[in-house]
Protein backbone atom coordinates (compact mmCIF):
# COMPACT_ATOMS: atom_id res chain seq x y z
CA UNK A 1 0.00 0.00 0.00
CA UNK A 2 1.33 3.45 -0.97
CA UNK A 3 1.64 5.79 1.99
CA UNK A 4 0.39 9.33 1.45
CA UNK A 5 1.80 12.36 3.19
CA UNK A 6 -0.11 14.55 5.57
CA UNK A 7 -0.20 17.27 2.91
CA UNK A 8 -1.67 14.87 0.35
CA UNK A 9 -4.27 13.74 2.86
CA UNK A 10 -5.25 17.34 3.52
CA UNK A 11 -5.60 17.97 -0.22
CA UNK A 12 -7.82 14.90 -0.62
CA UNK A 13 -10.01 15.92 2.30
CA UNK A 14 -10.40 19.47 1.00
CA UNK A 15 -11.25 18.16 -2.47
CA UNK A 16 -13.95 15.94 -1.01
CA UNK A 17 -15.29 18.85 1.02
CA UNK A 18 -15.56 20.99 -2.12
CA UNK A 19 -17.54 18.22 -3.81
CA UNK A 20 -19.75 17.82 -0.72
CA UNK A 21 -20.62 21.52 -0.79
CA UNK A 22 -21.07 21.75 -4.57
CA UNK A 23 -23.27 18.67 -4.99
CA UNK A 24 -26.52 19.96 -3.42
CA UNK A 25 -26.20 23.27 -5.28
CA UNK A 26 -25.95 21.50 -8.62
CA UNK A 27 -28.79 19.10 -7.85
CA UNK A 28 -31.20 21.66 -6.42
CA UNK A 29 -30.43 24.77 -8.44
CA UNK A 30 -28.50 23.74 -11.54
CA UNK A 31 -25.20 24.65 -13.13
CA UNK A 32 -25.80 28.38 -13.26
CA UNK A 33 -26.13 28.53 -9.47
CA UNK A 34 -22.90 26.60 -8.96
CA UNK A 35 -20.10 29.17 -8.88
CA UNK A 36 -16.60 29.12 -7.48
CA UNK A 37 -17.45 32.23 -5.42
CA UNK A 38 -20.41 30.51 -3.81
CA UNK A 39 -18.49 27.34 -2.99
CA UNK A 40 -15.67 29.40 -1.49
CA UNK A 41 -18.10 31.44 0.61
CA UNK A 42 -19.88 28.36 1.95
CA UNK A 43 -16.55 26.80 2.87
CA UNK A 44 -15.20 30.08 4.24
CA UNK A 45 -12.14 29.77 2.03
CA UNK A 46 -10.51 32.22 -0.32
CA UNK A 47 -11.64 31.64 -3.90
CA UNK A 48 -8.05 30.92 -4.84
CA UNK A 49 -8.11 27.88 -2.59
CA UNK A 50 -10.96 26.39 -4.62
CA UNK A 51 -9.07 27.11 -7.84
CA UNK A 52 -6.08 25.23 -6.45
CA UNK A 53 -8.23 22.09 -6.60
CA UNK A 54 -10.44 22.76 -9.63
CA UNK A 55 -9.76 25.19 -12.50
CA UNK A 56 -13.47 25.77 -13.12
CA UNK A 57 -16.91 24.60 -12.03
CA UNK A 58 -17.16 22.21 -14.97
CA UNK A 59 -14.27 20.25 -13.49
CA UNK A 60 -16.23 20.03 -10.22
CA UNK A 61 -19.21 18.57 -12.11
CA UNK A 62 -17.03 15.94 -13.77
CA UNK A 63 -15.42 15.06 -10.45
CA UNK A 64 -18.90 14.54 -9.00
CA UNK A 65 -19.85 12.47 -12.05
CA UNK A 66 -16.78 10.30 -11.61
CA UNK A 67 -17.81 9.52 -8.04
CA UNK A 68 -21.28 8.60 -9.34
CA UNK A 69 -19.85 6.36 -12.03
CA UNK A 70 -17.64 4.60 -9.51
CA UNK A 71 -20.82 3.61 -7.66
CA UNK A 72 -22.33 2.26 -10.87
CA UNK A 73 -19.17 0.27 -11.50
CA UNK A 74 -19.35 -1.28 -8.02
CA UNK A 75 -22.97 -2.29 -8.64
CA UNK A 76 -22.00 -3.90 -11.94
CA UNK A 77 -19.16 -5.80 -10.30
CA UNK A 78 -21.50 -7.21 -7.66
CA UNK A 79 -24.12 -8.16 -10.25
CA UNK A 80 -21.55 -9.93 -12.45
CA UNK A 81 -20.04 -11.93 -9.59
CA UNK A 82 -20.81 -15.58 -8.84
CA UNK A 83 -20.88 -18.73 -10.91
CA UNK A 84 -24.35 -18.63 -12.44
CA UNK A 85 -24.75 -18.70 -16.24
CA UNK A 86 -23.50 -15.52 -17.88
CA UNK A 87 -26.97 -14.64 -19.18
CA UNK A 88 -28.37 -14.71 -15.63
CA UNK A 89 -25.54 -12.49 -14.42
CA UNK A 90 -26.27 -10.15 -17.32
CA UNK A 91 -29.86 -9.93 -16.10
CA UNK A 92 -28.45 -9.00 -12.68
CA UNK A 93 -26.53 -6.17 -14.32
CA UNK A 94 -29.79 -5.01 -15.86
CA UNK A 95 -31.18 -4.82 -12.34
CA UNK A 96 -28.08 -2.91 -11.24
CA UNK A 97 -28.94 -0.36 -13.94
CA UNK A 98 -32.49 -0.14 -12.64
CA UNK A 99 -31.29 0.27 -9.06
CA UNK A 100 -28.86 2.99 -10.08
CA UNK A 101 -31.49 5.06 -11.87
CA UNK A 102 -34.31 4.49 -9.35
CA UNK A 103 -32.50 4.47 -6.02
CA UNK A 104 -29.30 6.43 -6.77
CA UNK A 105 -31.18 9.34 -8.31
CA UNK A 106 -28.65 11.98 -7.33
CA UNK A 107 -25.81 10.09 -8.99
CA UNK A 108 -27.91 9.43 -12.09
CA UNK A 109 -28.83 13.12 -12.34
CA UNK A 110 -25.22 14.22 -12.00
CA UNK A 111 -24.20 11.86 -14.78
CA UNK A 112 -26.69 13.60 -17.05
CA UNK A 113 -25.12 16.95 -16.23
CA UNK A 114 -21.74 15.53 -17.22
CA UNK A 115 -23.06 14.64 -20.68
CA UNK A 116 -23.90 18.26 -21.40
CA UNK A 117 -21.47 19.36 -24.10
CA UNK A 118 -21.02 22.79 -22.51
CA UNK A 119 -19.66 21.08 -19.40
CA UNK A 120 -17.67 18.35 -21.12
CA UNK A 121 -15.93 20.71 -23.54
CA UNK A 122 -14.68 22.96 -20.73
CA UNK A 123 -13.15 20.12 -18.72
CA UNK A 124 -9.54 18.99 -18.94
CA UNK A 125 -8.37 16.13 -21.17
CA UNK A 126 -7.05 14.34 -18.07
CA UNK A 127 -10.45 14.45 -16.38
CA UNK A 128 -12.16 13.31 -19.57
CA UNK A 129 -9.76 10.39 -19.85
CA UNK A 130 -10.54 9.19 -16.33
CA UNK A 131 -14.28 9.43 -17.06
CA UNK A 132 -13.88 7.42 -20.26
CA UNK A 133 -11.86 4.77 -18.43
CA UNK A 134 -14.54 4.38 -15.77
CA UNK A 135 -17.32 4.12 -18.34
CA UNK A 136 -15.25 1.63 -20.34
CA UNK A 137 -14.82 -0.42 -17.17
CA UNK A 138 -18.59 -0.89 -16.93
CA UNK A 139 -18.78 -1.90 -20.59
CA UNK A 140 -15.90 -4.34 -20.15
CA UNK A 141 -17.74 -6.12 -17.35
CA UNK A 142 -20.70 -6.74 -19.66
CA UNK A 143 -18.54 -7.56 -22.69
CA UNK A 144 -16.70 -10.06 -20.50
CA UNK A 145 -19.96 -11.93 -19.96
CA UNK A 146 -20.54 -11.97 -23.71
CA UNK A 147 -17.10 -13.47 -24.31
CA UNK A 148 -17.61 -16.00 -21.51
CA UNK A 149 -20.85 -17.19 -23.10
CA UNK A 150 -19.17 -17.42 -26.49
CA UNK A 151 -16.37 -19.54 -25.05
CA UNK A 152 -18.81 -21.83 -23.21
CA UNK A 153 -21.05 -22.32 -26.23
CA UNK A 154 -24.02 -20.60 -24.56
CA UNK A 155 -23.99 -17.99 -27.31
CA UNK A 156 -23.08 -18.12 -30.98
CA UNK A 157 -21.25 -15.09 -32.31
CA UNK A 158 -23.80 -12.94 -34.17
CA UNK A 159 -22.81 -11.93 -37.68
CA UNK A 160 -21.48 -8.40 -38.05
CA UNK A 161 -21.47 -7.70 -34.27
CA UNK A 162 -18.51 -7.66 -31.89
CA UNK A 163 -19.10 -8.28 -28.15
CA UNK A 164 -18.83 -4.54 -27.57
CA UNK A 165 -21.43 -3.85 -30.25
CA UNK A 166 -23.76 -6.35 -28.59
CA UNK A 167 -23.26 -4.51 -25.32
CA UNK A 168 -24.00 -1.25 -27.11
CA UNK A 169 -27.40 -2.59 -28.16
CA UNK A 170 -28.28 -3.56 -24.60
CA UNK A 171 -26.93 -0.23 -23.36
CA UNK A 172 -29.07 1.66 -25.86
CA UNK A 173 -32.21 -0.15 -24.69
CA UNK A 174 -31.59 0.19 -20.95
CA UNK A 175 -29.93 3.60 -20.77
CA UNK A 176 -32.18 5.11 -23.42
CA UNK A 177 -35.34 3.88 -21.72
CA UNK A 178 -34.11 5.12 -18.35
CA UNK A 179 -33.43 8.59 -19.76
CA UNK A 180 -36.90 8.69 -21.28
CA UNK A 181 -38.52 7.41 -18.08
CA UNK A 182 -36.79 10.09 -16.03
CA UNK A 183 -37.40 12.97 -18.42
CA UNK A 184 -40.44 12.39 -20.62
CA UNK A 185 -43.80 13.72 -19.35
CA UNK A 186 -45.80 11.96 -22.06
CA UNK A 187 -45.07 8.24 -21.70
CA UNK A 188 -48.50 7.39 -20.33
CA UNK A 189 -50.16 9.43 -23.07
CA UNK A 190 -48.23 7.26 -25.51
CA UNK A 191 -49.47 4.07 -23.84
CA UNK A 192 -46.29 3.30 -21.85
CA UNK A 193 -47.65 2.64 -18.35
CA UNK A 194 -44.86 0.42 -17.00
CA UNK A 195 -41.57 1.38 -18.70
CA UNK A 196 -39.50 -0.88 -16.45
CA UNK A 197 -41.50 -3.95 -17.45
CA UNK A 198 -41.38 -2.90 -21.09
CA UNK A 199 -37.59 -2.51 -20.96
CA UNK A 200 -37.18 -5.92 -19.35
CA UNK A 201 -39.26 -7.52 -22.10
CA UNK A 202 -37.22 -5.82 -24.81
CA UNK A 203 -34.01 -7.13 -23.22
CA UNK A 204 -35.47 -10.63 -23.01
CA UNK A 205 -36.43 -10.60 -26.68
CA UNK A 206 -33.03 -9.27 -27.72
CA UNK A 207 -31.14 -11.93 -25.76
CA UNK A 208 -33.43 -14.65 -27.10
CA UNK A 209 -32.89 -13.25 -30.58
CA UNK A 210 -29.15 -13.68 -30.09
CA UNK A 211 -29.86 -17.31 -29.13
CA UNK A 212 -28.26 -16.69 -25.75
CA UNK A 213 -28.84 -19.70 -23.49
CA UNK A 214 -30.85 -20.32 -21.45
CA UNK A 215 -33.68 -19.24 -23.75
CA UNK A 216 -36.54 -17.92 -21.59
CA UNK A 217 -40.14 -17.08 -22.30
CA UNK A 218 -41.18 -13.55 -21.37
CA UNK A 219 -43.05 -14.81 -18.30
CA UNK A 220 -40.07 -16.91 -17.21
CA UNK A 221 -37.76 -13.94 -17.71
CA UNK A 222 -39.96 -11.53 -15.75
CA UNK A 223 -40.37 -13.98 -12.86
CA UNK A 224 -36.65 -14.69 -12.74
CA UNK A 225 -35.83 -10.97 -12.74
CA UNK A 226 -38.05 -10.51 -9.70
CA UNK A 227 -36.27 -13.35 -7.91
CA UNK A 228 -32.88 -11.87 -8.71
CA UNK A 229 -34.06 -8.43 -7.55
CA UNK A 230 -35.09 -9.79 -4.15
CA UNK A 231 -31.60 -11.23 -3.77
CA UNK A 232 -29.51 -8.37 -5.11
CA UNK A 233 -31.32 -5.17 -4.13
CA UNK A 234 -30.36 -5.51 -0.44
CA UNK A 235 -26.74 -6.03 -1.55
CA UNK A 236 -26.97 -3.02 -3.85
CA UNK A 237 -28.34 -0.95 -0.96
CA UNK A 238 -25.35 -1.93 1.16
CA UNK A 239 -22.96 -0.88 -1.61
CA UNK A 240 -24.79 2.44 -1.91
CA UNK A 241 -24.51 3.10 1.84
CA UNK A 242 -20.80 2.25 1.89
CA UNK A 243 -20.11 4.41 -1.14
CA UNK A 244 -21.72 7.47 0.42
Amino acid sequence: MVEITRKQREIQLRTQEILRVAKPILLAEGLQALTMDRVAALMQYAKGTIYNHFPNKEEIVLALALEAMKLRHKLFEKAASGDRPARIRLMSIGLACEFYTQRCTEEFQIEQWMRNSNIWDKSSPDRQTVIRQCEAGCMQIVAGLVRESLSHGELQSPKHLSPEEMVFGLWAITFGSQILTASSPSLQALGIFDPIRSTRIHCCQLLNGFGWQPILSVDEYLNLVEQIASEFFPQFEQIQREHR
